[in-house]
C-alpha cells in the first residue's frame, strides 16, 4: 500500500474545497502490469501519424505530446507484434483527439463526424472522404481488416457507432446544460468511453475471433462491463480536476454532488467504492466462466487476460499521462493529493 495521504481541505470565502484526496486505487489493484517490447518505437511513430493526419498546431500539439497513449496500447495489448500494436496505438490516438474534437462539436457536427468514420470502417478502401478524421480511421482500418476476423471486426464497427451515438446524447446535454441522473449517466457512459471498440482489438491484437456465441454470453459480458466501468469511472476521478476547471459536468463526481448532496471529497470516496466493487464483479463472474472446450476456452482466457491488462494498463497510464495531472502524475500517484485548478470564465 502506498502511504495514507493527509490533507487538510481548506474552503474559499464561497466554501468550495481547494482539492481532494484520491483513492487509492492503483494499490488495491493486484495484477501485473506490462509493457509490450515495441512499445517506444511503436508509439513515437504512431504520435508522428497523428500530428500529421490531424494537422495539430501549437498548442495542441505540444499537449498531445504529453498524451502517451502509445504507452497505454502498449500497456493494454503487451503480447501483440509490431504490427497490430501499430493499428491499435493509431487507433488509440485517434480516439483521444476525436474526442478532444468532439467536445467542441454541437449535435449535428458530430453526427457528420459519425457518418463519416462509420464510413471509413464499412469500406476503408473504396470510402471517398476529405474529412481528418475518417481519412485517418480509413488508414488505420484499412490496416486492421488484413487480419481482423469478421466477428471482432463487426463489433468494432458496432461499438464505435455506439460511441458516436452517445457522444450525441453528451452534447445534446451540454447545449441544455443538462446534468443526467446517475443510472442515465452510468449508460451514456459506458458509451462515451470508448471502451467498447478497445475491447475488440483485444481480439484481433491477439489474432483471434471469438464467436457470438462466446461474447453474448452473460459471464462474458459482465465481465466486459466490469472493465468498463472500472476504466470509466477510475477516469471520471482522475479527470474531474481538469474537467471542473472548463465547466464540464459529465462526470459521475458532478452527477453524484447534484443527486445525492454530496461535497466532493465524499463523491470522490464513493465513485472509488464503485470502481473496488467493479473489480470484484470482474473476479467474481470469471470464477463462473463455463467451458466451451480445449480450444476456445485458450481463447476466452486470452480474451479475459486482455480486460484485465486494461483495468491495470490504465490506472497506471493515468498518472504518467500529462492528461490528468500534467507534469506531476508521479507525485500525484504517491501523495494522492489534488489541488483543484481555477475555473475558466464561462
Amino acid at each position: 500500500m502506498s502511504p495514507i495521504a493527509t490533507y487538510a481541505i481548506t474552503y474559499s470565502p464561497e466554501h468550495s474545497p481547494a482539492g481532494f484526496i484520491l483513492p487509492d486505487l492503483v494499490s488495491d489493484c493486484h495484477y501485473p502490469l506490462r509493457l509490450n517490447p515495441h512499445c517506444y518505437q511503436v508509439a513515437r511513430a504512431s504520435e508522428r501519424w497523428l500530428l500529421e493526419g490531424a494537422r495539430l498546431l501549437e498548442p495542441r500539439a505540444t499537449k498531445f505530446a504529453g498524451l502517451k497513449a502509445g504507452e497505454l496500447t502498449a500497456a493494454c495489448y503487451p503480447d501483440t507484434d509490431a504490427f497490430r500494436l501499430r493499428v491499435c496505438s493509431d487507433f488509440m490516438n485517434w480516439l483521444f483527439n476525436t474526442d478532444d474534437w468532439l467536445d467542441e462539436f454541437d449535435v449535428a457536427d458530430t453526427w457528420g463526424m459519425r457518418d463519416s468514420c462509420i464510413g471509413a470502417f464499412r469500406d476503408p478502401l473504396n470510402f471517398r472522404t476529405e474529412k481528418l478524421g475518417a481519412l485517418m480511421s480509413k488508414s488505420f482500418f484499412s490496416r486492421f481488416i488484413q487480419t481482423g476476423g469478421p466477428g471482432c471486426t463487426e463489433r468494432f464497427i458496432r461499438t464505435m457507432d455506439l460511441f458516436f451515438i452517445a457522444v450525441a446524447k453528451q452534447a445534446d446535454d451540454r447545449a441544455n446544460g443538462h446534468i443526467p441522473d446517475l443510472e442515465s449517466y452510468i449508460t451514456v457512459r459506458r458509451d462515451t468511453s470508448g471502451c467498447k471498440p478497445c475491447f475488440a482489438l483485444i481480439e484481433y491484437a491477439a489474432g483471434i475471433d471469438l464467436p457470438d456465441e462466446v461474447m453474448s454470453h452473460p459471464v462474458i459480458m459482465a465481465m466486459e462491463e466490469a472493465t468498463n466501468d472500472l476504466v470509466t469511472w477510475s477516469n471520471d476521478i482522475f479527470s474531474y480536476n481538469v474537467e471542473q476547471s472548463r465547466n464540464d459536468t459529465h462526470n459521475m463526481i458532478v452527477v453524484l454532488m447534484r443527486e445525492q448532496g454530496l461535497d466532493l471529497q465524499r463523491a470522490v470516496n464513493y465513485v472509488g467504492a464503485l470502481c473496488n466493487g467493479s473489480i470484484q464483479r470482474f473476479e467474481d463472474n470469471r470464477a463462473m466462466l463455463p467451458s466451451w472446450g480445449e480450444e476456445l476456452d485458450q481463447q476466452v482466457a486470452t480474451y479475459v487476460e486482455g480486460l484485465q491488462n486494461w483495468i491495470v494498463g490504465s490506472l497506471h497510464w493515468s498518472f504518467d499521462s500529462e492528461r490528468y495531472f500534467g507534469k506531476e502524475g508521479l507525485q500525484v500517484k504517491q501523495h494522492r493529493i489534488v489541488k483543484l485548478l481555477p475555473k475558466r470564465p464561462l
